[in-house]
């Protein structure tokens, strides 16, 4: 009986997704810091009175602000 080799000795079809997945997951990062950057800018501009009606202290903004966009 004849015996073929496995493609799957040569390529682990495990590492395949990974691989494929990566750019999905490089984008879906970069969206969500964007999205954090729009959101901050949205922050810094309330004023105290719509940081009242939001339920945020001064305190709770600048901590927001402070923070690095990958974060």
């Amino acid at each position: 009986m004849e015996r073929t080799l496995s493609s799957d000795l040569f390529f682990d079809h495990s590492q395949a997704n990974n691989v494929s997945a990566l750019p999905l997951r490089m984008l879906s990062t970069l969206m969500l810091w964007q999205r954090r950057v729009v959101s901050r800018r949205q922050l810094a501009r309330l004023d105290t009175r719509l940081l009242a009606d939001a339920g945020i202290s001064e305190a709770q903004r600048h901590a927001e602000l402070s923070k690095p966009f990958w974060r």
